[in-house]
């Protein structure tokens, strides 16, 4: 009898079903009490139940770049601290369990006796970090120009606040009114992730709340090694770029080896371009989110979203290379921009071992907009199209991959800022010909009502989504300024009646065309 058989399939379900609720239910708290269009409309934040090692053991549908680099993370960072009940860690640190600065995350132990057993944590997106540009996504050139870092430090100390924290975060701050709320948005979020999860481990009878994280991972490995295991064996390659820029000059190669034996890969970036002066460069843990994300989605409908479905890959990539940056390379691009980036490539990669299970590339980039002024704060993203497949053409106008964000409704911008929307449509025929059409991206047009500063970070504007099995690419991108083109990544200032508008790329065709 296998330990999974031990607890029985249906209490297994029952249980799985249980945590993920969790988390559904801190991520409603968190976008209830947030002040920020960025949490509470784009919904730009993620939740997760981890065990009291820190392995991953349920999640909500959120944000794939969030979760799965604090998948990566979460184990190192819970280890190197002594917790204490009443505890509540922060940090954006991306090369101590971070993804950028703008990500911020709060992590809060569940103690049964002396002991933590099981962790919550969640991680949201604030366009004011500290950072001297409003929107805090600058196109940088180290860290320290993105805002501020935080390394893990006590949040709350013993269910006391942390004095010295908080005055130092809002003398940093450019607008802390709305960010230091959204901070205790996130920790009423916690505190009802740990509730809900002491709930969760008082109805269990005669197995401990770890035993059953246990044998959870246990199930999700062997469903995993089993999805591993229908791709056909042998070492497959992929290639793309990201474009280059004015501090970052290409080719700036993203290479990834994928070597599939019969239950496990491994996925290798040697031949990587170094990182680079610019900030597309990628901590080790985006890339592993990116990793986890693709394979995970191979996996059967039903394979619990924790630890133990990532056990059977393994992730190499050199040290100081693009996807494994080093301290003080800036990053606040190679979280939204290259992780969308490393999924190209290895579907690319996968589409020889799988011809019909890839789609063709989407749209590549999340078309990233930052802009504000003196007391205000404004960031989003844009959709784009998706890959066509084998089973269909591709989503027209989506967030697709590495995001799972909604748009701001127009009321809402409008609402709060300067600014407002002349054009959200379509972009018609940008997508890649083929038997199924690559999706269409979107125009996005923005008038201004006041003087701002604008930052502009977006990919695909020098290069297109291919297609695949013979179907066509997708368009590239488009950015203008009162109809003068502009450069992928770019800082601006803006006057009044200046008008910003983003044409996002389509998405790649799948197979000759009729």
């Amino acid at each position: 009898m296998t330990t999974n058989e031990a607890v029985g399939a249906i209490a297994l379900s029952l249980f799985a079903a249980r945590l993920q609720a969790v988390c559904e239910e801190m991520g409603a708290c968190l976008r209830r009490a947030a002040l920020s269009p960025n949490i509470k409309d784009r919904l730009d934040y993620s939740c997760a139940v981890f065990d009291g090692g820190g392995q991953l053991c349920a999640q909500a549908a959120h944000i794939p770049v969030h979760l799965g680099s604090m998948a990566y993370a979460m184990q190192s960072l819970v280890g190197a601290i002594d917790w204490q009940p009443g505890d509540m860690l922060i940090v954006n640190d991306p090369f101590l369990g971070g993804t950028h600065l703008p990500d911020v995350t709060l992590v809060a132990p569940l103690f049964i006796g002396s002991s933590p057993v099981a962790f919550v944590a969640n991680r949201a997106h604030h366009a004011d970090i500290g950072c001297a540009r409003p929107g805090s996504m600058p196109w940088s050139r180290t860290l320290a120009e993105e805002g501020i870092v935080i390394a893990p430090t006590r949040f709350v100390a013993g269910g006391e606040d942390n004095a010295a924290l908080l005055s130092r975060l809002r003398a940093g701050l450019r607008n802390p009114r709305s960010t230091l709320a959204d901070f205790t948005a996130q920790r009423s979020a916690n505190e009802r992730g740990l509730e809900r999860l002491a709930d969760l481990a008082g109805t269990l009878a005669d197995v401990t709340l770890g035993a059953m994280f246990d044998h959870l991972n246990d199930y999700a490995a062997t469903m995993a090694r089993r999805a591993i295991g229908r791709l056909a064996p042998g070492v497959y390659r992929g290639r793309d770029v990201m474009d280059a820029d004015a501090r970052a000059t290409g080719p700036i190669d993203i290479v990834a080896t994928v070597d599939i034996g019969e239950s496990s890969v491994v996925v290798d970036f040697t031949g990587t371009s170094m990182q680079v002066d610019s900030n597309i460069n990628c901590p080790l843990s985006v890339t592993a989110a990116a990793v986890y994300y693709v394979f995970y989605c191979l996996m059967p409908a039903g394979t619990p979203a924790c630890a133990g479905s990532l056990r059977p890959v393994t992730i190499r990539a050199p040290t100081g290379c693009l996807v494994n940056a080093q301290p003080p390379a800036a990053v606040a691009a190679g979280n939204v921009e290259t992780s969308q980036r490393l999924v190209d490539v290895l579907l690319m990669a996968l589409a020889d071992a799988a011809p019909t299970l890839m789609p063709a590339a989407s749209a590549g980039t999340m078309n990233n907009v930052a802009m504000g002024g003196a007391r205000w704060d404004y960031y989003e993203t844009i959709g784009g199209g998706g890959g066509a497949s084998s089973q269909g053409p591709g989503l027209d106008g989506r967030q697709t991959h590495m995001t799972n964000t909604l748009n701001t409704p127009i009321e809402v911008f409008e609402s709060v800022y300067p600014a407002r929307i002349m054009r959200y449509a379509m972009r018609r025929g940008s997508g890649g010909q083929g038997r199924h059409r690559g999706g269409d991206g979107l125009v996005r047009e923005y008038e201004f009502l006041a003087p701002a500063s604008v930052t502009l970070l977006t990919d695909r504007r020098d290069t297109a989504p291919w297609g695949l099995a013979g179907g066509g690419a997708g368009a590239s991108g488009r950015n203008y300024l009162n109809d003068r083109a502009l450069p992928g990544r770019v800082e601006i200032e803006v006057a009044r009646g200046d008008r910003l508008r983003l044409e996002t790329p389509g998405g790649g065709g799948w197979g000759a065309g009729d």
